[in-house]
């Protein structure tokens, strides 16, 4: 136990010491190339970032506000998945729904469903018709509303 406890005391002291040694850095890159400091940690720093400013894949997104709408209507199937999710958020597998509809091949898209209804802690029984048909209704009707 006292072992575990020193170790749990040197990750703690190593993270810090990287996160102070990344600060010092960024200050130094900052004092050496002024503004220009931002090259070294923005991604395409001369982009149109700031006219698309807002139009990021959240904010607006109509399709996730469907399946968001549909998750918490009286819908026989939305009913099912809040009841088989339980107290999971309704927002993460909204979100996450929304990602998995992007999956191109209707096998993996269906993969990634059954996992997202499992849940993260829980192994996924390839015998759960439950979870099975519940996943396999769960694409139809997003095949209806999208």
């Amino acid at each position: 136990m006292a072992h575990q406890r020193e170790t749990h005391r040197c990750n703690n002291v190593d993270n810090f010491t990287e996160a102070l040694a990344t600060a010092r850095q960024m200050q130094q890159n900052w004092l050496t190339y002024g503004v220009n400091f931002v090259n070294f940690y923005v991604e395409d720093v001369d982009g149109d970032w700031l006219e698309t400013w807002g139009h990021d894949e959240i904010l607006g997104n109509s399709q996730l506000d469907t399946i968001k709408e549909f998750l918490v209507s009286h819908d026989n199937v939305a009913v099912k998945v809040r009841e088989y999710l339980g107290e999971r958020s309704l927002f993460d597998f909204a979100v996450n729904l929304d990602e998995s509809w992007r999956i191109s091949e209707t096998s993996n898209r269906l993969s990634a469903v059954i996992n997202l209804l499992a849940g993260e802690e829980n192994s996924i029984d390839t015998d759960d018709v439950t979870l099975l048909d519940l996943a396999n209704i769960l694409l139809i009707k997003l095949v209806e509303i999208l």
